[in-house]
C-alpha cells in the first residue's frame, strides 16, 4: 500500500513503506480560522488521522513574533501585509507528533493558494484566497524546529 505524501516545497514523493519516521511539526491556525470558528475542525481533522498533539495555545501574536514566523519572506511586497494580518488577531499555535508528520500535515493543509487545492484539504474546504488560506504548516524539518522553537521554545520535555 502507498501512503505517499507530495512535498510542496520539494516535490519529492515520501513513501510511508520503509521510511515512515516519527517527527514534529509545528502548525498555526490562522486569523480567519479562528475568527470562523474552525478551531476544533482543524484540530479534530489531525487527531482522527491519528496525530498527537504536543503543544497548543490560543494567542494574539505580536509583531515580532509574526515577523520571525515569516523571516524567509522579508523582502517580498506581501511581506508587511502577511505580518500585519497574523499579528491582527487571535491565532492557533500547535505543535503534533506521528509519522512522516511534515509531509503529512502538508498533505492534509493542500497547497497554497485555496482556489487550486484539492477539495478535503484544508485550504481547499475553507480556504478563502492565498493570504487568508486559514492554516500554516511547517515545510521541512528545519522549518519546524525553527518555528516550534519561536513559538514554544524547548519542548524536549514532551
Amino acid at each position: 500500500m502507498d501512503y505517499g505524501c507530495k512535498s510542496e516545497k520539494n516535490g519529492e514523493l515520501l513513501k510511508a513503506e520503509g521510511t515512515m519516521k516519527k517527527e514534529r511539526t509545528f502548525l498555526m491556525i490562522k486569523p480567519e480560522g479562528v475568527e470562523r470558528g474552525l478551531i476544533g475542525e482543524i484540530i479534530g481533522r489531525f487527531e482522527r488521522k491519528g496525530f498527537k498533539i504536543i503543544a497548543l495555545k490560543l494567542l494574539k501574536i505580536s509583531r515580532e513574533v509574526a515577523e520571525k514566523q515569516y523571516e524567509e519572506h522579508r523582502g517580498k511586497d506581501f511581506f508587511e501585509g502577511l505580518v500585519s494580518y497574523m499579528s491582527s488577531a487571535p491565532t492557533v499555535s500547535m505543535v503534533i507528533e506521528g509519522e512522516n508528520a511534515i509531509a503529512v500535515a502538508r498533505e492534509m493543509a493542500g497547497v497554497t493558494n485555496p482556489k487550486l487545492a484539492k477539495p478535503g484539504t484544508i485550504r481547499g474546504d475553507y480556504g478563502i484566497d492565498v493570504q487568508r488560506n486559514v492554516i500554516h504548516a511547517s515545510d521541512s524539518e528545519e522549518s519546524a524546529k525553527r518555528e516550534i522553537s519561536i513559538h514554544f521554545g524547548n519542548l524536549d520535555s514532551f
